[in-house]
């Protein structure tokens, strides 16, 4: 989530090329705002469309967010977003060579899955809008802060949290001190209610709501290198306690000579998750204005993941303000402690489990392009186009029986389209 943002002085360096650097910036923590007329909006919208291959999900996703400069680098600025996801989404269940009945998740009603396939519940769907504001205000002439609140609605999830952020400019404004925290608060009302973990689908012992607190610190640090160059580390804490399981989700427990499923179980996870994370960031203009961003992320847990993402661009620059950015995304993790394929009938029970491909063992890869034009510092549009493929291990060492013969991590492939255009107002 969003904590703030952070500004680069121009004391030393060139305005122009400091300025036309941060303006490509991708990164929120690196902005630089540039300094907009009084009374004048400086607007971003975005509309995004994601889809999986096979049937599975589709998302459409209409963003505007907006900045004023309302005089003495006094910054307002708010988000406002808008979510729609619909298709079928994986349950967990593993497949089976025989007809599967599944109970819907508001209890009223079930649903089949054919021989050998996926389970996949098709009456997936979700609405989500979310609304967020900053206030950012210079404290001295080195020091500044920025306040903030956001709050998102579901039809089965509210969230609100408030945000702080400090900023401190040292060494002729050239290096760049934040630290920041952000509260939330969720309030989760599944449909057909909270079910128990770990009990059967079919028993339908279910409380009504529940909740859950996250608190996230960030510590970062950004460093102008020379005139074209900077670079960027930021440090996050994030402590979750309450209600992390996912109501929706299932593991199969199978037969222990045949692999066909008997049961099945709602997952169940801790209620309590502890995430750092370290992220670097490198960024170069060339003497062409060329761009290139290099960025590295790692993230453990006490949940036993473990994860890398590296995300590399490069923004090739053109006559009349045109340009062509390639993109590559590479994020592999370990899985976690409990997570298990499937569990076996007869064992005994652990006190958590998830059958969640989001906590498996997994390499994704992102890549494509984003295609646009400049007009000037205020008006720019862009078009970007994606592929996305999650892969992990279809043939777990223990299968046997039927599992031996079906794909337990399918395959997850998707086509990102985002359209974006930049105005002032």
């Amino acid at each position: 989530m969003q904590l703030g943002k952070k500004k680069l002085g121009k004391k030393k360096f060139g305005k122009k090329k400091i300025a036309g650097l941060l303006s490509a910036a991708t990164c929120s923590l690196l902005a630089n705002p540039v300094q907009a007329e009084e009374h004048d909006w400086d607007i971003d919208s975005a509309v995004l469309y994601y889809s999986e291959d096979d049937d599975r999900v589709d998302a459409f996703e209409p963003v505007i967010s907006g900045k004023k400069d309302l005089g003495d680098e006094e910054i307002l600025s708010f988000k406002l977003v808008l979510d729609s996801l619909t298709g079928a989404s994986a349950t967990g269940a593993v497949p089976s060579t025989q007809v599967q009945t599944f109970t819907r998740p508001s209890g009223n009603g079930t649903y089949t899955v054919d021989p050998n396939d996926t389970p996949l519940d098709d009456t997936f769907k979700d609405t989500r809008v979310a609304f967020g504001m900053n206030w950012e205000k210079p404290i001295d002439r080195n020091n500044r802060r920025t306040l903030g609140f956001n709050v998102s609605g579901e039809y089965d999830f509210t969230s609100a949290a408030v945000n702080a952020l400090w900023a401190h400019d040292t060494n002729q404004k050239n290096t760049t001190y934040t630290a920041g925290i952000n509260l939330e608060y969720d309030y989760i009302d599944p449909v057909g209610g909270a079910p128990e973990g770990l009990t059967s689908m079919d028993a339908q012992d279910k409380n009504d709501t529940d909740d859950r607190i996250i608190v996230d610190l960030l510590f970062g640090v950004t460093q102008v290198i020379d005139k074209t160059s900077l670079f960027q580390v930021n440090l996050s804490l994030s402590e979750a306690d309450g209600y992390l399981t996912d109501p929706y989700k299932l593991v199969s427990v199978v037969d222990n000579i045949t692999g066909e499923p008997v049961d099945q179980l709602f997952e169940n996870r801790p209620d309590s998750r502890s995430r750092q994370s370290l992220f670097g960031k490198y960024k170069k203009m060339f003497a062409n204005k060329d761009i290139f961003t290099a960025s590295y992320r790692y993230m453990t847990d006490d949940w036993g993941v473990d994860s890398s993402t590296f995300d590399f661009t490069y923004r090739f620059k053109f006559n009349k303000g045109y340009f062509i950015q390639p993109h590559l995304r590479w994020y592999t993790q370990t899985e976690a402690d409990f997570y298990n394929y499937f569990l076996r009938e007869g064992e005994r029970v652990p006190s958590e489990a998830s059958a969640d491909y989001r906590l498996g063992e997994m390499d994704a890869t992102t890549y494509g392009f984003k295609f646009g034009r400049e007009f000037d510092e205020r008006h720019v549009w862009s078009v970007r186009l994606e592929r996305y493929e999650q892969t992990g291990e279809s043939s777990p060492s223990e299968a046997f029986g039927q599992l031996d013969q079906q794909d337990l991590y399918p395959d997850v492939t998707a086509t990102i389209v985002q359209f974006n255009y930049s105005f002032q107002w």
